[in-house]
């Protein structure tokens, strides 16, 4: 087990992670009854607004969790089955034989071997994961557009297969993600946004989590900065941003006391029942978007990077500027949720590999830190 918290450490930890070249960045972290919340840096690098620990942010992927736990929901009550064909319920979305091949399970922890939609969707970004020959032209393009989700899950199923449905190496995908919250919408009659804030949201008692409506965040946020490996210099702000481009997959928008409050009734079995958890909890070995190989569950996997012998589990999430990363150790004691406002800050050499940057080691120090003191 970690040592108890020490504020001081953490603060300098925070900011630390500020002067190695992070405009802002907040966190809440809590060992039993003890929280030590923080922030370093500035919300607006223009007006010198300061970050607060209490400011509303896009969490990205994080979101996978939640639509995880819907879904995990409606397998509970037996609308969903979790091996069940992903073809029995959306059989237009995904046809045929990979429709009878690809389980509702699949989706949800990446081996369905269903396309990554992004680079069809945005044209510009078609050189994933070649990110040296990219161009950040289509961020400025699409800030405003609304996209169909069902488009989007179409240009994932038509384009070339990235695995054999279940098998042993998994694909990270947002498609597989979208397709989740049109089986949602398929089987409750309403959209995933209002099941997932009545029936996941509400229910963790979160009172600053959303699934935006429009590009606009509401409440107190920070503006978001994307310097796509050093092409956009200075970097951009994209706070105001369509999210439907992610939906389910990654729009949400949430505060570090949310996300630690969400996923500490998780861990207890407060959200889904304690089998689903368990299930939630069975990973398989996935391709990450960064080219890593990790453990993956249900919306849910053991975290990277918290050495000490205790096992955390959680999620992080980036969208265009925003980061976030939220762990738990398993006992749900110890948690960490920070957020910046900075993303993509690695340059790149000739072969396109991100390189090392000073952020990079004053963050894993936060994490260290904050997990095992």
């Amino acid at each position: 087990m970690g040592k108890p918290l020490d504020p001081a450490a953490l603060d300098a930890a925070l900011r630390n992670v500020h002067r190695a070249g992070m405009p802002g960045l907040f966190a809440e972290v809590r060992d039993g009854e003890q929280v030590w919340r923080g922030a370093a840096g500035v919300a607006d690098v223009a007006t010198g607004r300061p970050v607060t620990a209490d400011l509303r942010h896009r969490v990205g992927s994080i979101t996978k969790t939640f639509t995880a736990a819907a879904i995990l929901q409606q397998v509970e009550g037996g609308l969903i089955g979790l091996d069940a064909p992903i073809g029995r319920y959306l059989p237009k979305l995904v046809p045929g034989e990979r429709g009878d091949a690809i389980t509702v399970r699949m989706l949800l922890n990446h081996t369905s071997g269903l396309a990554e939609y992004l680079p069809y969707a945005y044209p510009s970004l078609r050189a994933f994961p070649d990110l040296a020959k990219t161009t950040p032209q289509s961020l400025d393009d699409h800030r405003f557009t609304r996209f169909d989700p069902v488009e989007l899950i179409a240009m994932g199923v038509s384009a070339p297969a990235v695995g054999t449905p279940g098998g042993a190496l998994g694909l990270y995908s947002n498609t597989n993600y979208l397709l989740l919250g049109e089986l949602l919408e398929e089987v409750t009659g309403t959209t995933a946004a209002r099941y997932l804030t009545e029936n996941v949201i509400d229910r963790a008692g979160l009172c600053d989590t959303e699934l935006p409506a429009g590009p606009h965040p509401r409440g107190p946020h920070s503006q978001l900065y994307e310097a796509w490996f050093g092409m956009i210099d200075p970097p951009r702000d994209f706070s105001v941003f369509d999210m439907s481009w992610v939906g389910p997959a990654a729009s949400l928008i949430s505060t570090v006391a949310d996300l630690n409050r969400f996923f500490r009734r998780l861990l207890a079995g407060e959200i889904v029942s304690p089998a689903s958890l368990a299930q939630m909890q069975r990973t398989v070995r996935v391709v990450s978007q960064e080219g890593r190989t990790i453990d993956y569950g249900l919306g849910l996997h053991p975290m990277e990077g918290t050495a000490g012998g205790d096992t955390f589990w959680g999620h992080g999430g980036t969208v265009w500027g925003a980061g976030a990363l939220t762990m738990i150790r398993a006992d749900g004691a110890r948690q960490l949720s920070v957020a910046v406002n900075l993303q993509r800050w690695n340059r790149l050499d000739a072969a396109g590999r991100p390189q090392p940057h000073p952020v990079d080691g004053a963050l894993a120090e936060l994490y260290r830190v904050a997990l095992h003191g």
